[in-house]
């Protein structure tokens, strides 16, 4: 099991000082940074702007959807809360429906590349 620890303070902004702790979320399973390239009808690769797709994106899509958790059991494995977990969910839905109706490549970033990111930048 590895752990993911997100940046280390929740950002106020508008207030100018740093929130709590985030609490680290568990992954099950060891991400490696992979890539996925679409083809065109001709065998050729269709490169383009990548859709990134996070480890706790994918541990949350990966326990819902292939080992048919309840959210609410999933969100218990993540150390996480449910609100969170959906959060997840829905934004690993939605990168996997773009890269697919865009002919984008899809980028799962590794375990270990998930702290060196800012997670305000979305994509």
């Amino acid at each position: 099991m590895v752990i993911v620890h997100r940046r280390r303070f929740r950002w106020c902004a508008r207030n100018g000082w740093i929130g709590r702790f985030r609490e680290p979320r568990f992954i099950g399973l060891e991400i490696r940074d992979t890539l996925f390239i679409p083809f065109d009808e001709n065998g050729n690769e269709i490169r383009g702007e990548p859709i990134y797709i996070y480890p706790d994106e994918l541990e949350a899509f990966r326990l819902v959807y292939l080992e048919n958790m309840s959210q609410e059991d999933a969100a218990k494995m993540m150390n996480t809360s449910r609100g969170t977990l959906w959060r997840l969910l829905e934004s690993a839905r939605r990168k996997i429906a773009q890269a697919l109706v865009e002919v984008r490549p899809i980028a799962i970033i590794g375990v270990s590349r998930a702290d060196e990111r800012c997670l305000d930048e979305g994509s």
